[in-house]
């Protein structure tokens, strides 16, 4: 009979250390895989839903065991909300997070980037793609005549000259490019108030420069969209921008392609047709004689502050023409003859900047 008992202990005893060892086992991470995995517990969820959730997300080695561990720990609350979790972690590390209500902090800002040289219409998605609006709805109202007026009324360098008929878009060069963080729900007007703001903050570094030169800041936003496209280098754009002013003070026309790209609305990938070439009635064309001694209608694209000092500060030289090559290197010359001579020595060494 004492032998039997011992025989019934022996086996209830290797029964519960199987028990026991099944359930530690079962408490331990699924795998090595270190990757996050975010699981979300919604209000009013209990303690047995959210394990058979964490197991359905791979996230726990058993059910059993897990049950267990809950029933064993009363005092756990498990708490709603956002989780990053991890298949490496244990069944009590993961319930101990759950239980401590370690969520996940969501950010309540978004970052927007800006990237010069671009043009307004290209802003428009990006804002677009950024918030619940549509690139037409932007544009709509960035062309707003009531909104403009409230826009001059509020910043300096901001003036009737944005309202004239042949402009395409009357923020066009005012938005500064930069990255801006935004709180979640910006709207359009909280956009554009902090990239003008980014406008603001840059022109008055440069105030005194502003007020002394004699082009207005209309006319300065303009010449530095221009030197922005046409210079290669932050190097250059000085010099570049000395030929534009030389070519202003002669009443030649500026000769710029790019304006003329953006006066026939095209990118850098197609050609210009000659007809667009020669359409002097465009108020941005700059090309064949196209608005001789004067800037274009207003800004092509949002410059960097590079260009805009450049703008403000250009190099006083006698260079009228100057190019590119393809190694971003640009060559500066005097005469028309000096100019062709050089595009044709870049183009026979095989240097020729093409967009």
């Amino acid at each position: 009979m004492k032998k039997k008992v011992i025989i019934i202990s022996g086996a209830l005893l290797a029964v519960l250390v199987f028990i026991i060892s099944l359930y530690f086992f079962g408490l331990t991470p699924v795998s090595k895989d270190s990757k996050t995995v975010l699981f979300n517990i919604k209000p009013g969820t209990n303690k047995i839903e959210i394990v058979d959730d964490l197991k359905d997300a791979g996230l726990l080695k058993s059910k059993f065991s897990s049950y267990m561990y809950v029933l064993l720990n009363r005092n756990l609350n498990l708490q709603a909300g956002k989780y990053e979790l991890s298949p490496n972690m244990s069944t009590n590390e993961i319930l101990k997070k759950i239980h401590e209500g370690k969520i996940k902090e969501e950010k309540n800002t978004f970052n927007i980037t800006f990237v010069e040289g671009k043009r307004l219409v290209d802003y428009a998605k990006v804002i677009a793609d950024n918030t619940n609006t549509t690139e037409e709805e932007v544009l709509n109202l960035l062309s707003d005549e009531t909104y403009l007026q409230e826009l001059i009324n509020k910043y300096w360098f901001l003036t009737n000259d944005i309202l004239n008929k042949d402009i395409y878009y009357p923020l066009e060069g005012y938005l500064f490019a930069s990255t801006y963080e935004f709180y979640k729900g910006s709207t359009i007007k909280d956009i554009v108030a902090r990239m003008l703001e980014g406008t603001e903050n840059n022109l008055n570094t440069l105030k005194n420069l502003v007020d002394e030169s004699k082009y207005n800041v209309h006319e300065i936003l303009t010449m530095a969209s221009i030197v922005e496209l046409e210079g290669v280098n932050d190097s250059d754009r000085a010099g570049v921008a000395g030929v534009f002013y030389n070519r202003l003070k002669t009443g030649d026309s500026l000769g710029s392609d790019v304006t003329t790209y953006y006066a026939a609305r095209k990118d850098f990938s197609t050609d210009l047709k000659m007809s667009e070439l020669n359409n002097c009635n465009n108020g941005y064309n700059t090309r064949n004689g196209c608005n001789s001694g004067k800037l274009p209608v207003g800004p092509i694209c949002s410059a960097s502050l590079a260009s805009l000092k450049a703008a403000l500060e250009p190099d006083n030289h006698d260079y009228y023409f100057f190019v590119a090559d393809k190694n971003r290197k640009t060559y500066f010359t005097k005469t028309n003859f000096e100019h062709e001579s050089k595009v044709s020595e870049l183009k026979n060494a095989g240097l020729w900047y093409e967009y």
